[in-house]
């Protein structure tokens, strides 16, 4: 039920982390993947690894806070593969803990562009092949983070908010075309950009941690015709950091 045989997947943010856990992991399901990302030697080994191991990669750089870039992605997913029927909004940036009186506008800028209006613009420029095919599967990553504020993640956690808003508003529109549209709120995860922001040597240090792959099998589920139930929920992947347990 999780097979993804004949499918195109669309991964942003795949060179690293969570996206390329799932990038992998969709890959191994049988998907053709297109892995996206800033930095070209990073998606060459992601693309690379998901072609030894029997699927088709293409991978794009792309800084997903430029219009054109997404445009070229998309066109080059397209010619490589006729379209793209399930689309991964995974490329974030998270800002160092800074207050609000202290946060640079263009940083603010930044971090919306890149995180919620990369999102929109992507999946925008998607649905029209998705609405024509009446199916497709969105999957945005939002995060514990956008379940609520928190002292000096204001510009990321408005982001990881507006996600989980953008899935609600969004499947409610493209229900009626078959398309599924969800969202995954992941607590700490052991990526490099958790690593840096954080100041932490990882699982090592904090066994709560998650490991990306964990986040990779709900991405996987829900891009899967075992999730035909689904649409329209953020669902909460705490792991062992869930704030039940605290």
């Amino acid at each position: 039920m999780t097979s993804l045989k004949g499918k195109t997947a669309l991964v942003t943010g795949a060179s690293k982390g969570i996206g390329k856990a799932i990038a992998l992991a969709f890959g191994e399901a049988g998907a053709n993947v297109v892995a996206t990302g800033r930095n070209q030697g990073e998606i060459t080994d992601v693309t690379a690894t998901i072609s030894a191991r029997g699927s088709n990669a293409l991978g794009v750089t792309a800084d997903l806070g430029v219009e054109s870039e997404i445009e070229l992605l998309i066109d080059a997913a397209k010619q490589e593969f006729g379209g793209v029927d399930i689309l991964i909004n995974n490329a974030g940036i998270i800002q160092e803990r800074i207050p609000i009186a202290d946060l640079d506008s263009q940083l603010w800028r930044n971090i919306l562009n890149v995180n919620l209006t990369g999102a929109f613009l992507i999946t925008q420029k998607l649905l029209p092949g998705m609405i024509e095919r009446k199916s497709g599967k969105i999957i945005n990553i939002s995060s514990i983070g956008g379940r609520k504020g928190g002292y000096g993640r204001g510009a990321y956690r408005v982001t990881k908010a507006g996600l989980i808003s953008f899935t609600e508003t969004l499947a409610a529109e493209v229900y009626e075309h078959g398309i599924m549209v969800n969202a995954i709120c992941p607590a700490g995860t052991d990526t490099e950009g958790f690593r840096q922001v954080f100041n932490t040597a990882g699982r090592s240090e904090n066994p709560q941690l998650m490991e990306p792959k964990e986040i990779a099998d709900v991405a996987l589920f829900l891009a899967s015709d075992a999730s035909s139930a689904i649409t329209g929920t953020a669902i909460d992947a705490f792991g062992g950091s869930n704030p039940l347990f605290n």
